[in-house]
């Protein structure tokens, strides 16, 4: 399975690429989409959608997993996140492709083992988990864990689902006749 990792921000929005092969998990690409190019806020909308697309044309992921924003006290910040993240499941759902969304804290306890880890963390453990040569930039690193935790989640959670359908074995109670 090939994951696109993303980590949105109006001005930066990170995005790294990981495929499991097997139980190993394979860095494929990460970088960043930077905005500053555009001359109003719309036209970084417009640069992180065709940035994605470009991702998703190139790399052709099958699952999409996006950071969900944190709570803000600055309610301007909070709604350009929204709109960037907005701008990047866009294109995904464009795309066709599932998209799955998890928080900051979800992504560092799934990556680090604490959900309060810093950024530095953060990245020094995605370079060992990938076997980088260097940590990845912060953003893109950061879309990276994001595909990890989206990795690791899917699989806890096609282990539940097996584990709690009841094979014909262990339902044969229902059936007993004395």
């Amino acid at each position: 399975m090939r994951v696109l990792g993303i980590d949105p921000g109006s001005r930066i929005t990170g995005y790294g690429l990981v495929e499991q092969q097997g139980s190993r998990l394979a860095h494929v690409d990460n970088g960043a989409i930077f905005t500053d190019k555009a001359t109003d806020f719309p036209g970084r909308l417009k640069l992180i959608f065709e940035g994605i697309s470009s991702v998703i044309a190139n790399y052709g992921p099958e699952a999409v997993a996006v950071e969900d924003i944190f709570f803000s006290t600055n309610v301007s910040s909070a709604l350009k996140l929204g709109q960037a993240r907005g701008a990047a499941i866009a294109a995904a759902v464009h795309a066709g492709l599932p998209v799955f969304e998890y928080t900051a804290l979800q992504v560092k306890k799934a990556v680090v083992g604490e959900g309060k880890a810093a950024k530095e963390q953060v990245q020094k453990m995605v370079q060992v988990l990938l076997g980088l040569p260097e940590p990845a930039q912060a953003d893109a690193s950061d879309a990276v864990a994001v595909a990890i935790c989206h990795i690791n989640s899917y699989r806890l959670r096609q282990q539940s689902a097996a584990a709690s359908v009841p094979s014909r074995r262990s339902s044969s109670w229902r059936n007993y006749k004395p």
